[in-house]
């Protein structure tokens, strides 16, 4: 415990406690030691890392502001914003609650298990005051008396279990730094010298912790090496991960000193499990991912992301660089870390391509547009996503791909080195795209301007088959599967439903509709049931025309379908591929 002095509330002072697990609210006590007058108080529309307005206001209730005995009016200026009828310099105290019933990273859950909250659902922002230094307490109750405190928030005067008091250098900190309460598994390691915690809550006393300790430790420490060298200093002095165990869920948000995660319980590894299973690497992909992101957007960051706005919308068209890189070098981490061999690297990066190629968008929208569009459209995915939208993660990833094959294929430079010199260009701060045009054309001795615009800037396919070949991999075109021949994306759990119809398919033509429940089929004068595309081969033989039977509101529609057939694979471009390694030499110099 650190000295009393240090331990004192600062003058804008948070004390929170889970009140009402059963009721799922957690209550607040905001004192603001010398407010202004007509003290404004705004609580975020949007949290950093998840672009979509989500009005966390909503959630907010009963507050109430006194100054002494007194209670004072405040006004309610719009959505998430209040203003106070107080005496400036005179304390100033407001409480409230908040109902949490977020289960994701995003916002805030309490119920008589867990607590967790991101302080962008809790804390009221203190206008004029964003900038000083701010303390939290956060109260247990006898409700909660087994449970234990996590926070990457610096503690500064805590029992052993965590409830007291922190401290954070400014609002921006604060809400930085998620919170965790309840009862969790926790284990530590250092990578390259510096401390990580980890904790799992959810997990079944199958769970492998030390395994997951170990494969974490591979990633965090090929992670700093990638960045600063055998012998660079990271910018972070301790890092938490907090995992979520669930039975269906996965997710993960950045922040400055930790991450908040979610997985399928099922992911987790298990003890005397000899081989890692899918759901676990897929796991390792994201702590990966969130990891690669305390340096890509947490630091690092676009020019547009210097300052927040916490009451509107941050546009930038570089997501495809921050999220988009970060989810090339994600997997391409844990194949250096050995933690994945050459064909599985290779299967996940078919898959990437597949699920672009099967993305009708990719020829109406730039991966800069989908960047600035990711507040109206990415986050708001529906039926039509596919036919209008080409996702910043997968274009993103592809794109940093194809530079990192063109330069290593050109010999001067490589991705990795681009990506250490504009951290040390912007020492780690924000950047343009004409910074890395900048660095570009330094390392590799031409400018890349040509490349940007079209992989970038406009809807041209990416080169990446010969970009590939370069280097030791073949692309092959495959059969399609049935959802991409017809042109559909399905979910076949209890019966097979229509998610997204795609743009000029077979099952547009035939007017089959989101939304609409698939029960069968009908060839030559017979009814079949089906439950899956797969069944289709049984019943349609060689045959192309059929009559599918949907239901649609209450209705029973017979819709005549005509299937086209198998396509000339050299005639035309394909839209499911796989890969493999042909040299592995190459592949092993690109893999490192």
């Amino acid at each position: 415990m650190s000295s009393p002095s240090k331990a004192q509330a600062a003058d804008v002072h948070y004390r929170i406690a889970p009140a009402d697990l059963h009721a799922h609210l957690f209550t607040v006590a905001l004192t603001v030691a010398r407010p202004a007058a007509g003290q404004e108080l705004s609580l975020p529309v949007w949290i950093p890392g998840s672009y979509l307005i989500r009005e966390f206001s909503r959630n907010l209730q009963a507050l109430k502001a006194r100054q002494g005995r007194h209670e004072v009016a405040l006004t309610q200026l719009d959505k998430h914003r209040w203003q106070i009828d107080c005496t400036p310099g005179s304390p100033l105290e407001l409480t409230y609650a908040v109902c949490a019933y977020d289960r994701s990273v995003r916002s805030a859950w309490l119920d008589a298990d867990r607590g967790f909250f991101n302080g962008s659902s809790l804390c009221l922002r203190v206008h004029g005051q964003e900038k000083q230094r701010h303390t939290l307490d956060i109260a247990g109750t006898s409700a909660t008396a087994q449970w234990s405190v996590a926070t990457a928030l610096e503690a500064i005067a805590t029992d052993p279990r965590g409830f007291g008091r922190y401290a954070a250098a400014d609002y921006d900190e604060l809400i930085d730094c998620p919170v965790e309460l309840g009862i969790f598994w926790v284990g530590r390691f250092k990578a390259c010298g510096i401390p990580h915690q980890m904790l799992v809550s959810g997990a079944t006393p199958a769970f492998d912790g030390q395994r997951l300790l170990a494969d974490t430790r591979k990633i965090c420490e090929t992670a700093i090496r990638f960045w600063h060298g055998p012998r660079g200093a990271a910018p972070h002095r301790r890092y938490l991960f907090m995992l979520h165990a669930v039975a269906e869920g996965y997710g993960g948000l950045e922040h400055r000193n930790c991450s908040a995660l979610t997985c399928g319980r099922a992911d987790l590894p298990r003890r005397q499990e000899s081989r890692a299973s899918e759901g676990y690497t897929t796991l390792l992909r994201l702590i990966s991912h969130e990891y690669f992101h305390t340096w890509n957007v947490k630091r690092l960051r676009p020019a547009e992301f210097a300052s927040y706005d916490y009451s509107r919308e941050n546009y930038t068209e570089l997501l495809w660089f921050f999220e988009g890189f970060t989810s090339y070098y994600d997997d391409l981490l844990l194949r250096r870390a050995g933690l994945i061999d050459d064909a599985t690297y290779l299967r996940l990066l078919g898959k990437a391509i597949n699920q672009l190629l099967q993305t009708p968008g990719r020829t109406l929208q730039t991966v800069a547009q989908a960047s600035f569009d990711a507040w109206v459209k990415y986050y708001r995915q529906d039926e039509n996503t596919a036919n209008a939208t080409v996702s910043y993660y997968t274009k993103g990833a592809l794109v940093a791909l194809c530079l990192d094959l063109t330069l290593r294929r050109e010999g001067r430079t490589t991705l990795d080195e681009v990506m250490r010199a504009l951290w040390a260009r912007s020492a780690g701060g924000p950047i343009t795209q004409a910074d890395l045009c900048a660095l570009l054309h330094t390392l590799a001795g031409r400018p890349f301007d040509e490349e940007l615009a079209q992989w970038v800037h406009s809807t041209a396919e990416l080169p990446l088959a010969d970009l590939l070949a370069a280097h030791g991999v073949s692309l092959k075109a495959e059969p399609p599967q049935w959802a991409q021949r017809l042109g559909l994306r399905v979910t076949e759990n209890h019966g097979l439903h229509i998610k997204s119809v795609l743009r000029g398919g077979a099952a547009e033509k035939a007017g089959l509709a989101a939304g609409d429940e698939w029960l069968g089929v009908q060839v030559q004068g017979q009814g079949w049931r089906i439950r899956q595309l797969d069944e289709m081969a049984l019943y349609l033989g060689s045959g192309t025309a059929l009559t599918a039977l949907v239901a649609r509101d209450g209705r029973l529609l017979q819709l005549p379908l005509e299937l086209p057939r198998q396509p000339n694979r050299r005639a035309a471009a394909p839209d499911t591929v796989s890969l493999s390694a042909t040299d592995t030499v190459a592949l092993g110099r690109w893999m490192g």
